[in-house]
């Protein structure tokens, strides 16, 4: 399939997607008369509920990355051409960027705005690097043992994720930068988005990392023994 038709795919995902977390969050603010649990429940809940739809519908065309950090990874084991990746996550990061300012526009709010929630500590990239991992991982032996189930597992998977981790889950290099841009309930201060980012890279590495031990075909003992006593 050509390159553009992926890339448009990657584009509208990621747009959707970032629209999708960033909007909830607003709604569920605007709802829950402050209960944080039902605002986060609202933002996990439709992230998920969205990620399955662009999956299941844009997985074909583009393979539904949405996601930098996924594009590395398929980008180390073969299945893209390095100026292909390059091109993913260049339309990955305007995309989110995209995605945030159609939900502002969406509840009137400035397109763009400096992030103000400040998440930064060991626990909060720990959390990342575990989401992330999490993650690959979930796509990488999905991909190899139930390729059908994919939208599932990953909407699955990060639905737990937003409530185990304490950072919330980005898992998402695009999603952090594009969230720095907003004030709202998924924001995230510009300073503190690096080492999230630094974070997520090092989580989807340690993913391939365990997938690759984990494919990897097991010499069997059994059968040399039998060839020796033959």
């Amino acid at each position: 399939m050509a390159l553009r038709k992926k890339l448009l795919a990657e584009f509208l995902g990621t747009t959707l997607l970032l629209a999708c977390v960033v909007g909830s969050g607003i709604m569920g603010v605007n709802l829950s008369q402050g209960n944080d649990a039902i605002a986060l429940l609202a933002n996990a809940g439709a992230t998920a509920g969205v990620l399955y739809v662009l999956i299941a519908v844009l997985g074909p065309i583009s393979g539904a990355h949405f996601n930098p950090a996924v594009t590395l990874v398929m980008r180390l084991r073969g299945e893209l051409r390095t100026r292909d990746a390059i091109a993913y996550i260049g339309v990955q990061v305007l995309a989110a960027i995209a995605g945030v300012m159609l939900a502002h526009a969406m509840f009137d709010l400035p397109l763009l705005q400096p992030g103000t929630h400040a998440r930064t500590g060991q626990a909060q990239w720990l959390s990342e690097a575990v989401a992330t991992f999490g993650l690959v991982l979930t796509i990488l032996l999905g991909v190899r043992h139930r390729p059908a189930a994919i939208p599932a597992l990953v909407a699955s998977y990060l639905f737990a994720a937003y409530w185990f981790t304490a950072s919330t889950s980005f898992a998402n290099p695009a999603v952090t930068l594009a969230r720095s841009l907003t004030q709202t309930f998924a924001g995230i201060r510009p300073e503190d988005a690096s080492l999230f980012v630094a974070s997520q890279f090092v989580g989807a590495l340690a993913g391939l990392a365990i997938a690759r031990l984990i494919e990897r075909p097991v010499s069997s003992g059994i059968a040399s023994n039998e060839q020796e006593t033959a």
